[in-house]
Parts: structure tokens; sequence; C-alpha cells
């Protein structure tokens, strides 16, 4: 707030922030200095999943029926922010899950509700070792999203189709789609790119040109509106819309 009110550009890493109120405030703040703002969610700019959106857009993936991701690591004790449940509640989704969340939101719009699940398997650290989170799209679609700490990483955005599935892995530099008919995937080509250099780049073109940021303050408040649900779904045991958080 601070930044944009001294009229400079703010590039702030995701996620935006911890509570629906505090993003708002940023993205207002933005908005009435006339400044841009990004917020880190490179993941979006990941050649594969800008080749996923390509093709739901284009109707290759027929009709969309869910959509899957998840973003895990090794376990072992967080240090800093990371390892600390008031700045990284429901484990580690602050850290690693959100990315998800606003990957399954450039693909397929924002959620209805959600219902998540939130346990501490292994003694290890201050965080929850595991979250699973069910999601229902304003537009009917259905999705899933994991993340989780104490297994080999694992990145895997997916959207499946009546005519096509398509995964995203290897940090976007792979794309394998499984068509209609056909019982197994297979790799198809694609440019890998650098999601870094290309959400940079972005933010670079908003300040020259004064485009709208693809990633800003609505978007980026949207990823917080659902984490807030995910928290009070985790602590009542039930579906919670995120319109009563918009």
């Amino acid at each position: 707030c601070q930044a944009a009110a001294a009229g400079k550009h703010v590039f702030i890493e995701k996620p935006l922030a911890l509570t629906v109120a505090d993003a708002s405030r940023a993205a207002d703040a933005a908005e009435k200095a006339g400044v841009t703002l990004q917020v880190g969610h490179h993941r979006r700019f990941q050649g594969a999943t800008r080749h996923i959106r390509k093709m739901i857009d284009a109707g290759e993936l027929g009709d969309l029926y869910q959509l899957e991701a998840n973003l895990s690591m090794p376990g072992g004790p967080r240090t800093g922010w990371r390892g600390d449940p008031a700045e990284c509640p429901v484990g580690s989704m602050t850290g690693l899950g959100v990315h998800m969340v606003d990957n399954l939101h450039y693909l397929a719009g924002p959620v209805k509700q959600v219902s998540a699940f939130s346990t501490k398997l292994v003694a290890t650290g201050n965080l929850d070792n595991v979250t699973s989170i069910v999601a229902e799209f304003e537009s009917g679609v259905l999705g899933y999203i994991g993340t989780g700490s104490g297994i080999p990483k694992l990145f895997s955005p997916a959207a499946f189709g009546t005519e096509c599935n398509a995964w995203c892995e290897d940090e976007g530099n792979k794309l394998f789609l499984q068509k209609k008919g056909e019982m197994v995937r297979s790799e198809a080509p694609i440019e890998g790119g650098d999601a870094i250099v290309e959400e940079l780049a972005a933010f670079g073109n908003s300040i020259r040109t004064g485009a709208k940021a693809e990633v800003g303050g609505p978007e980026g408040r949207e990823v917080i509106v659902f984490l807030e649900a995910v928290i009070e779904s985790v602590k009542s045991g039930k579906a919670v819309a995120l319109s009563d958080y918009r």
C-alpha cells in the first residue's frame, strides 16, 4: 500500500495476502494509485499450462468435466514463515497449494464451493503434512487440489474432457495427452519456456503499455477467497461457499 501510494508499480510474491481483507486493501491501493500490481503466480505462464488453456478455448478437450492439481514437496522441518502455522495456514497451501489454485482458476474460472481436509500424519514440524480439497467451479466443473510435504516432489495440473485428457508435468516443460479412444497417454511436443521470465515480461509490458495485469489484484484476491474458504472448511468439516468471502 505504501509503495502504491508512492506511485511505484508493485510485483508481490504469492500469495497476495493471508486474508481477503488485506488482499482487498492491496488491490484497492494499486487501483487508486493507478499503478500495476502483479502477483507472482508464475506457474500459469508455463508452456504446458498455456497449451492446455489454448486447447480448452479451441474446444479440443470437448466438454470439460474435471480438473486435478497437486504440488507437493519432500518433508523436513521448515524455517521462517514456511514453518509457522500463523503465516502458512492449512499445511503447505500457502507455500505451494495456492499456485495450483491459480492454475485451475486460469483453466476453468472461479470456484463456487470447497470441501477440504487437512491433517498431520508425521510428527515433523508445526504444519499439517497433507491437505486435500474438492472444489465445485461456477461452471459446474469439479476439481481436486492436493498439497503436502513428505513425499517426492509432485507437480501435475491436469484437465479432463470428453474428447481429450491433458497433463502438465515437469514444471510445464512436458505435456501429455490422451485423446478419445486412446487407452494410454502420450507426450506431445511443446515449447516449455521459462515461466519466471514470462511473468516478469508480462509485468514490464503492463507497466509500459498500461495493459491490465493478467495476475493482478482481483486474480490474487480470488486465490485468497479460496484460501479462507478452505481454512473454514477444514475447521468446520463442512462445504463452504466462496460467495461468503467475496
